[in-house]
């Protein structure tokens, strides 16, 4: 099988992960509506997937360290749908919890393994990892459109049709297993026999990195609706046209960063994205009017670029910890976000919500600090991309 069509094939299962992600903060206004759920009672179902899908991930990583679990891709795409699509045919909380919940751990089963498995088949190409890394991030963007046409007409009675996504995942990922079944076990062992040794201090450094890039982004998740109506005077369009913004120049930048490495190193890379980062956040805080759009593309541009760079460099400064690497880059890390979006939170209730926003520009400068730190890694001999490859496009 060709590298284009195995990496769109996982790029696509991929979306049909992350949409459950994005579907349970997208079921909140109907849980409020339709069973008269707290905003408190809302934020512990959000909070109930997020967090325990990114602490259970490198849980699941250090188990695919140990054992081949390609199996577990399929698998773990239909727990994750079958959980959200339960979550709404009943009226108990305690039960609404419990499926979310299962959600979330089919979403943090997926995500290690799928991660080396997108890395075999990209042969080490850093393009075709961000092609990988976008499937995600159009999935969680296009979640509130999948579960506002699903549940239209029936409300929360129509989520059992959310499953399809998952059982349409499941099954575009079983050719690319198969086609790196021989693969995947050579691959392993080679890089066992190769014995090359893990960088701890630099993936510590990195991981440090990636909690900082978290919390600005999903800080901003959080409340750039909000705040680009109040920095503009417009209405609930605005709002959301600022978050599609966001996740539009995500998309955006998840490609880009794989491009540009067919020019400079990751570490280089990123550098230069979290010094854009910079500025953008301080154009979104700072900057008033209908040009706070340009400063909301940039940021979440700069902050998307080194995304995948992220998990391929944990991948390497831990050669032979793939599935803890990917685990913790791409799980543990994000849940710090989401636990410092309440803290913006409080500090917005007290001030103002540009004030609680103005310490979010620290943290891209905090992510340019820790990478001045960090070496760029060689990529292991049995994922080297062939110098006659580097700048092609991903086929």
């Amino acid at each position: 099988m060709e590298r284009t069509t195995s990496i769109t094939l996982l790029a696509v299962g991929h979306a049909c992960v992350d949409v459950y992600q994005g579907a349970v903060a997208a079921l909140v206004p109907l849980f409020i509506a339709e069973r008269s759920y707290s905003y408190a009672a809302a934020a512990g179902i959000v909070l109930a997937a997020s967090l325990l899908s990114s602490v259970a991930q490198p849980a699941f990583g250090a188990l695919t360290d140990r054992w081949a679990m390609p199996w577990l891709i399929p698998a773990a795409t239909v727990l994750g749908g079958l959980g959200i699509g339960l979550s709404g045919l009943t009226g108990s909380y305690g039960l609404t919890l419990l499926f979310v919940a299962i959600s979330g751990i089919g979403v943090a089963a997926y995500h290690p393994e799928s991660a080396r498995i997108a890395r075999l088949a990209s042969a080490g190409s850093h393009r075709a990892m961000g092609w990988f890394a976008l499937g995600g991030n159009v999935g969680f963007a296009t979640a509130p459109l999948l579960i506002a046409g699903v549940t239209l007409a029936g409300g929360l009675a129509t989520t059992p049709l959310l499953v399809v996504p998952a059982l349409a995942g499941a099954v575009l990922c079983l050719p690319v297993l198969r086609a790196l079944a021989g693969r995947h076990a050579a691959a392993r062992t080679e890089a066992t026999a190769a014995r090359i040794p893990n960088d701890w201090p630099s993936f510590v450094t990195l991981s440090f990195a990636v909690v900082a890039r978290s919390i600005v982004f999903v800080g901003l998740s959080t409340f750039i609706a909000l705040y680009v109506r109040e920095r503009t005077g417009g209405g609930a369009l605005t709002g959301t046209a600022a978050l599609f913004v966001l996740y539009l120049g995500g998309a955006v930048g998840s490609v880009v960063g794989g491009m540009l490495v067919g020019r400079w190193d990751r570490v280089t890379v990123a550098r230069a994205s979290y010094l854009l980062s910079i500025a953008a956040v301080a154009g979104v805080v700072f900057v008033p009017g209908p040009t706070v759009f340009l400063f909301v593309a940039l940021t979440s541009m700069g902050l998307y670029v080194p995304f995948s760079l992220q998990v391929t460099l944990g991948q390497d400064y831990l050669p032979s910890r793939v599935g803890t690497a990917s685990g913790i880059t791409l799980g543990l890390t994000v849940s710090v976000g989401g636990v410092a979006s309440p803290i913006v939170g409080w500090l917005a209730d007290r001030t103002t919500l540009q004030i609680a926003l103005v310490p979010l520009i620290l943290m891209p400068v905090l992510s340019w600090l820790l990478f001045l730190r960090l070496p760029e890694p060689a990529t292991p001999r049995h994922l080297a991309v062939p110098s006659e490859d580097r700048g092609r496009p991903v086929g």
